[in-house]
């Protein structure tokens, strides 16, 4: 019986002993001689050995080995190669290397966003509203243009051509000049403001001019798209005019001059391509109003209109 519980003693010890010596070995860091296990001393000269240093090998361009610490969050190494460069040192030659980014190349629009016919009480006339660009991204040439004509002679027009500028996401600076003609003395005014898509879907136009003799004069005008399904579009819109001075030749007052609200609704054949009908009323207030209705005419006027609009 002795002997026997001798025996399971001695086992237990020499397991323990050997755990030892496998966790001893496994912790022992690169080049340290990890310790050997009871009864091997003989071999401990030639059998453990510290493990050799890799050797340096060759980085990308053939020099010594990558510095990978040099290329978390700081500078690439010199002899990194250049992203940018064409591949093997090779390139276009005489040929011009082609443009891949939009900035480069330039292109142009044109949008007649009212070509209608306007129906009042005793009359009807026509209604012209077009807007044409060309340039780049950043820089463009703009027209635009909108008059009436009733029957067949040119009321009232109003010709911009101006320059304009990206100056944020979805705006544009403009500086230009424009030109009024029809009734009356013809004016000439350097304009000036901004164009873009405001937030919740507004498209703005905001432009000032100053005019010949001191005239100053303001213009807003605000448009919507309301999908009420992806080809019937309802479109609100309303623009109003100001004046610095009165221009009496021109019919036109200090002040709130006059205020377009209508509601179209278009159909889309195609993106480019929507017949509409509509209702507008237009105000004219202070002096303007008092021209209007000295000349015969209504200072306060609801229109039925049809047109149609496109662009490309």
């Amino acid at each position: 019986m002795m002997n026997a519980r001798m025996m399971r003693y001695a086992a237990a010890a020499a397991i323990l002993a050997f755990g030892s010596a496998v966790e001893a070995q496994e912790a022992a860091p690169a080049g340290v001689e990890a310790a050997t296990m009871p009864g091997e001393q003989g071999h401990a000269d030639h059998g453990t050995h510290a493990a050799p240093a890799p050797a340096n090998r060759p980085g990308p361009a053939g020099g010594g080995a990558t510095d990978h610490g040099s290329m978390q969050g700081g500078m690439p190494p010199p002899d990194a190669r250049d992203p940018h460069a064409y591949a093997e040192g090779y390139d276009f030659g005489p040929i011009p290397p082609p443009r891949m980014m939009a900035e480069h190349h330039a292109f142009g629009s044109l949008l007649a966003d009212r070509l209608e016919g306007v129906r009042t009480d005793d009359d009807w006339f026509a209604v012209y509203d077009v807007l044409a660009w060309y340039g780049r991204d950043y820089n463009r040439v703009w027209l635009k243009a909108e008059g009436e004509v009733d029957d067949g002679r040119l009321e009232d027009a109003h010709t911009e051509l101006l320059w304009g500028h990206a100056v944020a996401a979805y705006w544009d600076a403009q500086l230009g000049v424009r030109h009024d003609s029809g009734e009356g003395p013809n004016r000439t005014w350097l304009a000036f403001g901004v164009q873009g898509l405001a937030p919740y879907w507004f498209e703005l136009d905001v432009t000032g001019y100053l005019g010949e003799e001191g005239r100053t004069a303001l213009s807003i005008e605000a448009e919507y798209e309301l999908l009420i399904t992806q080809r019937l579009i309802l479109q609100p819109r309303l623009e109003a005019t100001f004046y610095g001075s009165e221009d009496a030749e021109r019919e036109q007052g200090t002040g709130l001059s006059r205020v377009d609200a209508g509601l179209r609704l278009r159909y889309e054949f195609r993106r480019e391509f929507a017949p509409y009908v509509g209702i507008e009323r237009a105000a004219r207030y202070g002096d303007t109003a008092d021209f209007a209705r000295a000349a015969g005419d209504d200072d306060k006027e609801t229109h039925l209109v049809a047109g149609v609009r496109f662009w490309f």
